[in-house]
């Protein structure tokens, strides 16, 4: 288990915190304060402390990815993007001032604001006792991310002269060996998690090395190929997996079952076919849909199609998994111990095939209520979740998109890997 702040003296101390406050920007105001908030336990506890300053750094967005994509839909469009827009879209999307102030808020507490990450030593000294700074955006500093060792090593030991203490609550980008969120710690004596960091992994390492029994792993999403690490690590423990969403249709196609007009990944019939057999010498079942929502066409108005049945018409494609289907999930979400669920079963952005989705939300909230412990990890879960408003119900709902799929994969997370342990 790693180290977290409670386990360090912080009193009388410099600390430099890691945080994840990439959230929803419109025009300069936050839009979603969920990761915000997820800190606040972590911060308060360390100014309950007394410590002598508390530095709060973080990325927020792609500025330069962001500026091309934005460019690029304006040109589309027919628009121009000139040398003002640019400015403009960075300060309302891209800039860290406007979170600090709203940091301050839901704090109750001033914030100052430093206009860039390097040379800020100054800034930080002459913070009053137990103050509070908040870096700008680290991702303006092409170190941060730069493939080079030696590049990222500048702003690491930068950061590192602004405090005593790392602590790293920001599970969202653990996975990046970053600057800001494993470099820095080479150049730290102390470096410890925050509560949300332990969280995290308190909840899922058990899933990936030794779950309650049984486990059933939901895993749904569009693509087998993005998929197919997590599948194979969460096999091993495994007594059931539920493929649902594009995926499904991959492996229904793998089994010789027509699939009509569906989202394929042709190229993974043959993993498909070596998941299917390898569950099969584990003796661990996987969950395919037996009949389908399906439609004409990819779109929030198609009409909803009944199909009973695995296999789907040449003329339409699977959209959500129909009322059989949800009958066998039934079977197996209920009867578990533990339950991971990463990827949506249908379309469930679209009304019409939110059904499946939020039908899987419920069975996994009600089997937690029954006792067994579940986690919820990646985006469109999270999303999904929240949509049903069933988050509060689950075990444990992961901040962390692409960092809870690589450590569900058994992946050593960089950002985990440098903190102290106990």
């Amino acid at each position: 288990m790693i180290k977290t702040v409670k386990d360090i003296d912080l009193k009388g101390k410099r600390v430099i915190m890691r945080v994840d406050f990439n959230v929803p920007m419109k025009d300069g105001v936050v839009q979603d304060d969920t990761r915000i908030q997820a800190a606040l336990p972590t911060i308060k506890y360390i100014l309950e402390q007394s410590p002598r300053s508390l530095v709060l750094m973080s990325h927020l967005g792609d500025p330069k990815k962001d500026v091309k994509k934005a460019k690029e839909k304006a040109e589309k469009a027919g628009k121009s993007f000139t040398a003002a827009d640019e400015e403009a879209f960075i300060n309302g999307k891209n800039k860290m001032k406007p979170v600090s102030e709203y940091l301050a808020k839901v704090l109750g507490k001033e914030v100052a604001f430093a206009e860039g990450c390097f040379g800020q030593k100054a800034v930080v000294d002459s913070l009053p006792e137990g103050g509070v700074l908040m870096l700008e955006n680290t991702r303006f500093n092409g170190e941060e991310t730069s493939k080079d060792t030696e590049e990222q090593k500048k702003l690491a030991k930068e950061l590192a002269t602004y405090g005593d203490v790392y602590v790293n609550d920001a599970f969202g980008t653990a996975h990046r060996a970053h600057a800001s969120t494993a470099t820095i710690a080479q150049f730290m004596d102390v470096k410890v998690g925050g509560f949300l960091m332990e969280k995290e992994v308190q909840y899922l390492e058990p899933m990936v090395t030794n779950p309650p029994k049984p486990m059933v792993a939901i895993i749904g999403g569009a693509k087998v190929s993005s998929k197919i690490a997590v599948l194979e690590s969460l096999l091993k423990n495994a007594s059931a997996l539920i493929i649902g969403g594009g995926m499904a249709y991959t492996f229904l196609k793998a089994q010789g079952h027509s699939i009509g007009k569906s989202l394929v990944e042709d190229d993974f019939i043959d993993t498909a076919k070596s998941l299917l057999k390898a569950a099969e010498e584990k003796g661990a079942r996987i969950i395919l849909p037996v009949d389908h929502l399906g439609a004409a066409e990819f779109s929030p108005d198609a009409a909803a199609v009944a199909i009973d049945g695995a296999d789907i018409p040449d003329n339409l494609m699977g959209m959500d998994v129909g009322p059989k289907t949800l009958a066998i999930y039934k079977e197996a979400i209920l009867s578990a111990k533990s339950i991971v669920w990463n990827g949506p079963v249908g379309v469930f952005e679209f009304e019409a095939f939110a059904k499946g989705t939020g039908e899987v939300a419920h069975l996994v909230a009600e089997a937690t209520a029954k006792g067994a412990v579940s986690v919820v990890g990646g985006g469109d879960s999270v999303a999904a979740v929240n949509k049903f408003n069933l988050a509060s119900k689950m075990s444990h709902v992961s901040t962390g998109g692409g960092a809870s799929l690589e450590f569900l994969e058994g992946k050593t997370l960089p950002g985990i890997a440098v903190l102290e342990t106990k």
